[in-house]
């Protein structure tokens, strides 16, 4: 099967397609034809190893597919850190789930890691109440053009998209935030306060790191909460002093999704349900960004690192 694999750790460079045998699935997992890869940030520190789990090599990169199983079904899924870049795929049922009518592949591999981050950023870190304001940093992105949505779905009182181009805060609004922020504001916490109509905000979601989490945390009001689930910059931002949260009654909460699968109830297969049923009903707009050769992987993840995307980016292993 044609795949891409890599064999040093480093940038784009580093994904280079080849050939390889099938995967064999162990007892009870599902073998996928593959119809549609999706492309995360994650999968950017994953080829350089600066990720939460280690990788070890050789590696085929990416974590999720949607595809066929051989009885028809049409599934997306969660593979075990990697394997995702290839015309097969082994993925564990109880990391799949099959997509309604409705629901196209694309928007399905935006609901699986995307919008389960969104909803879990918003329902579980966060703990969004009604009337509260939210900043989501990122917008444009695969997560930040979902949570935009779902804050507001979810009772958000207003809703603060932050992006990097005009046309990135010029979606966020068609997606109903009613305000934007440059990313590059050079006072983001000062942009924050302002956009918020003079008011300290109660909710952000931040996947920038850096000098942007440091001046979103002084924006947030008492009992604010900051959700952390990526560094986008590669730049770490300040560490927390304990002292600060008591002093300014707040709270910063990280968000891994591996970490979800671990709660009772089945969490994320309700996060896949209500979202699910949201995308069929219409009432949540999965970005669809641009779609990828397999080859050209390199190219996804150049274009990623940019952040000149916008969306949730897919690669087509038949291209």
């Amino acid at each position: 099967m044609r795949a891409i694999q890599i064999t040093e750790f480093g940038g784009p460079e580093v994904l280079v397609p080849t050939e390889l045998p099938d995967p064999e699935p162990g007892q009870g997992e599902l073998l996928l034809d593959v119809s549609l890869i999706g492309v995360n940030f994650a999968d950017t520190h994953q080829a350089e190893n600066s990720y939460l789990a280690p990788s070890s090599l050789p590696m085929v990169p990416g974590g999720e597919v949607a595809g066929h199983t051989a009885d028809g079904r049409r599934v997306v899924g969660l593979l075990s850190g990697s394997g995702g870049y290839a015309e097969r795929a082994v993925v564990d049922p109880n990391l799949a789930y099959d997509i309604p009518d409705g629901v196209s592949d694309a928007a399905a591999l935006a609901l699986i890691v995307q919008g389960t981050s969104a909803w879990l950023l918003l329902r579980k870190t966060t703990r969004i109440s009604p009337g509260e304001s939210v900043v989501v940093h990122a917008a444009g992105g695969g997560v930040g053009t979902l949570a935009v949505q779902l804050a507001k779905q979810f009772g958000a009182g207003r809703v603060i998209a932050v992006a990097s181009t005009e046309e990135k805060r010029k979606l966020a609004l068609e997606l109903g935030a009613d305000a934007v922020v440059d990313s590059a504001a050079p006072d983001m916490t000062a942009a924050l306060i302002e956009a918020n109509e003079g008011r300290r905000v109660d909710i952000i979601l931040d996947m920038v790191g850096g000098r942007v989490t440091d001046e979103s945390m002084r924006a947030l009001a008492p009992f604010g909460r900051l959700g952390f689930y990526g560094m986008a910059s590669r730049e770490l931002p300040s560490p927390v002093k304990l002292p600060n949260l008591m002093r300014f009654s707040t709270t910063v909460g990280g968000m891994w999704l591996p970490h979800a699968f671990l709660l009772p109830g089945d969490v994320v297969g309700q996060a896949m349900n209500e979202l699910f049923t949201m995308v069929a009903e219409g009432s949540l707009r999965p970005i669809l960004g641009q779609t990828y050769p397999l080859a050209e992987a390199r190219r996804a993840h150049e274009d990623l690192r940019s952040r000149g995307t916008v969306g949730k980016l897919t690669l087509d292993p038949s291209l």
